[in-house]
């Protein structure tokens, strides 16, 4: 019966390393999520939610793919966590009605459109100002809802989050990707350019954002969202 256990006990050091080696990892992903979840969730419970997502990471973790773990365990860690805030309901009645006719919107838009509305088109067809469709994309995406989420928007996330990651597939298109991702972010309106430089570029808080544009930081994750929602949209345009 010892044999198995002595066998395994490498592999199960390397795996414990790792796990070790990436709890600052863990930290920074929850500490760059803040903008998404504005204070839902208490901080631990969201490096619990995480560190599921790095044991799991650990745990089936492929070195002779040739992907860093680094890369790995941040879509295996971010995705951990979102699925777990999906599954809590934060969402009034109210709001979960807005949220389901926006996504009416987005989908009858784009089939006429032929491409991504932009948030200046759905704030025209639901009949509502600039303001309440920035409230409205953040709704659905604090609430995880998946139609927002299509396309490219995984690989966006990936690459503002961690700009020096490697390309998961060992093609030279994600590096493309991510140079196209810079030009779209220079065509950006002034105000949703400045907060995705300032956030991922600089990597400031919230608060400092909202101090240098002079707005709350409820208003920052607001046009933060619309910046994504805005950029994922244009890559989705391009082909992904």
């Amino acid at each position: 019966m010892s044999t198995p256990l002595t066998a395994s006990r490498p592999d199960q050091d390397r795996r414990d390393a790792l796990i070790l080696e990436h709890i600052p990892l863990l930290h920074h992903i929850v500490g760059r999520m803040g903008v998404e979840i504005s204070g839902r969730v208490e901080r631990e419970d969201l490096l619990g939610y995480g560190m599921l997502g790095l044991i799991a990471a650990a745990d089936s973790f492929e070195p002779e793919r040739g992907l860093k773990f680094s890369t790995y365990a941040f879509t295996r860690i971010r995705g951990a966590i979102l699925d777990e805030l999906r599954k809590q309901d934060f969402l009034s009645r109210g709001q979960r009605d807005l949220v389901k006719e926006l996504d009416r919107h987005v989908k009858r838009l784009e089939q006429s459109l032929q491409r991504p509305a932009s948030p200046e088109e759905l704030a025209e067809a639901m009949g509502v100002g600039a303001e309440e469709i920035d409230t409205i994309l953040l709704r659905a995406r604090q609430a995880g809802h998946t139609s927002l989420d299509e396309g490219p928007s995984r690989d966006l996330m990936e690459m503002l989050e961690d700009p020096r990651s490697a390309d998961p597939v060992g093609s030279a298109e994600w590096a493309e990707l991510k140079d196209l991702l810079v030009e779209m972010i220079t065509e950006l309106p002034d105000q949703e350019k400045t907060v995705i430089t300032l956030y991922y570029g600089e990597e400031l808080m919230l608060r400092d954002i909202a101090s240098i544009l002079g707005v709350t930081e409820s208003r920052v994750s607001q046009i933060h969202t619309r910046a994504l929602y805005r950029l994922n949209g244009m890559l989705k345009a391009a082909g992904g």
